[in-house]
């Protein structure tokens, strides 16, 4: 619908609208806010969103049905972002499954495949086939997957989808559906706000922000000092430049897949430009051997680290845990995470000969203990005071602290989720997340026939675990698809349509 003339000083949210769970068209349009129709509407512009518009513009849903709202201009964005901070630029592997193509819903060819052909390697198969026992995982280049996701989003119009905007909130409509509210760019509309009207809405927004250790963030908000304590997930390129220049030391804090990237970036530095780099691991955890609850179920491990090869066993995806987590209800399934859960690494050959000779050579230093705080020495570098399991307290001094230790903060830190939990009738589940239904629907949030979804980091703790990753992300894009079949807004996928549909897209044909 054509939004209605309004006065300059109307378009924003008023204390009525604020205070009110439940809005009415007449309740918006008296706020002034123009008012916009799409049957569906998915908030992020993230891989969560893109990966979801394709499956439904890939089961017949027209393009001029859908929208996405995003800050950003492309899909691999953010993602790109990330791993570019934690040291993985396009020429290097990401941490995914050949399979697992956020861009080919069919999951063939592979990017081991689509590599061999393109690299004309064929050592690449040959590492599939002997994985892990003889050679590592194999693992697609980051570059590989953003230049075909960048041709996928051509081939199913995504930017035709597009709309720029930061989203507030989303609220019930009296009557069914949702009004999602936007923050358009500035100068682009008449209004400070516009609205969209949807039946259904997807939330994929991933982190809520940068979680950082309390005693860093301490540190940093004491000292206004955020260039020597640093987010792996932030930029810290002046940490590696730094070292170019003179000998110095850094302390690595954790023991998940990002600390072992940083850790290998340090080790490549030092060898590549002849460094005196000193690293000090500081291990929360120190893992010595396998482990687990299970004899079955035990996880590899040594020297500190936690070794598996996905973020998550095998069998989530389609095995007995996967269909044992679906049945799972509150403490059961949060013990079941916890019981899976744990900071891990895949094991690679090339980084443990890289960590056996720093330890040989008296540059690399693991260590087990807690940080109780870090302070400002006297000749301006950084203190961790380091205590142990024996209560020893050791002192390492450092240039650079590096915090590898997560990227989730809690949910409510972002306003569409507070927003939701105050308002939208959205409740956490039993690891503190949103919880959703089987098909990613937010329980508590029906309103009328429409239906909000939410994938992504957001719902880790419901039924299907690996909810983070590639393949998580097209498993809830298919359940949400499919829910939306069940409700008469697009046709079931059929065998025939999806073959020609692969046709279509080995082609690079419009859907």
């Amino acid at each position: 619908m054509a939004p209605p003339h309004v006065p300059a000083s109307a378009g924003d949210l008023t204390p009525e609208l604020l205070g009110t769970s439940e809005w009415s068209d007449q309740l918006v349009a008296a706020a002034g806010i123009p008012m916009y129709d799409i049957p569906f509407l998915t908030v992020g512009g993230g891989m969560g969103s893109f990966v979801t518009l394709d499956y439904l513009r890939i089961y017949g849903v027209p393009a001029s049905q859908m929208r996405v709202v995003s800050n950003i201009d492309t899909p691999w964005q953010t993602y790109e972002f990330l791993t570019r901070c934690s040291q993985i630029p396009r020429s290097e592997r990401i941490r995914s499954d050949s399979a697992s193509r956020p861009d080919n819903i069919w999951g063939f060819p592979s990017y081991a495949l689509q590599e061999t052909w393109t690299d004309k390697t064929p050592a690449y198969l040959w590492q599939l086939l002997t994985e892990p026992l003889l050679n590592d995982y194999w693992t697609p280049r980051a570059g590989t997957v953003f230049q075909s996701l960048e041709r996928e989003a051509k081939r199913i119009d995504y930017w035709d989808m597009l709309v720029k905007g930061q989203v507030r909130m989303v609220r019930r409509r009296a009557g069914g559906g949702y009004f999602t509210v936007v923050t358009p760019p500035e100068g682009s509309a008449p209004t400070k706000r516009v609205i969209f009207r949807s039946r259904f809405v997807h939330i994929a927004i991933g982190y809520p922000g940068l979680k950082f250790l309390p005693d860093l963030q301490e540190f940093r908000t004491k000292h206004g000092d955020y260039q020597h304590v640093v987010n792996a997930y932030e930029p810290h390129e002046q940490v590696y430049e730094f070292l170019k220049t003179r000998p110095g030391t850094v302390v690595i804090r954790g023991g998940g897949i990002v600390a072992s990237r940083v850790l290998q970036r340090l080790f490549d530095d030092r060898e590549k430009f002849r460094l005196q780099t000193q690293i000090v691991h500081i291990f929360r955890t120190f893992v010595t051997g396998s482990h687990g609850p299970h004899v079955w179920a035990r996880r590899k491990g040594g020297d500190g680290w936690a070794y598996q090869g996905f973020n998550y066993p095998k069998s989530v995806w389609g095995g007995q845990l996967k269909a044992q987590m679906r049945k799972l209800e509150g403490a059961e399934r949060a013990a079941k995470y916890k019981e899976m859960g744990g900071t891990n690494t895949p094991y690679c050959r090339r980084w443990q000969e890289q960590m056996r000779a720093g330890r040989s050579g008296g540059y690399y230093h693991p260590v087990q203990g807690t940080v109780d705080r870090v302070e400002r020495g006297s000749d301006g570098r950084l203190v961790s005071y380091v205590r142990s399991s024996d209560g020893i307290v050791r002192e390492p001094v450092a240039d650079y602290i590096i915090d590898c230790t997560g990227l989730e903060a809690d949910i409510a830190e972002h306003r569409i989720y507070d927003d939701l939990l105050r308002h939208g009738g959205a409740y956490r589940n039993p690891v503190g997340r949103l919880e959703v239904e089987r098909h990613f629907e937010v329980k508590g949030t029906a309103s009328g026939d429409g239906v909000l979804y939410a994938s992504g980091s957001a719902t880790l703790g419901g039924y299907f675990p690996g909810v983070d990753t590639f393949l998580g992300l097209q498993i809830a894009a298919q359940e949400i698809a499919d829910d939306l079949a069940r409700r008469g807004f697009v046709r079931r996928m059929g065998p025939f349509r999806s073959t020609s549909q692969w046709f279509k897209w080995a082609f690079n044909s419009p859907v």
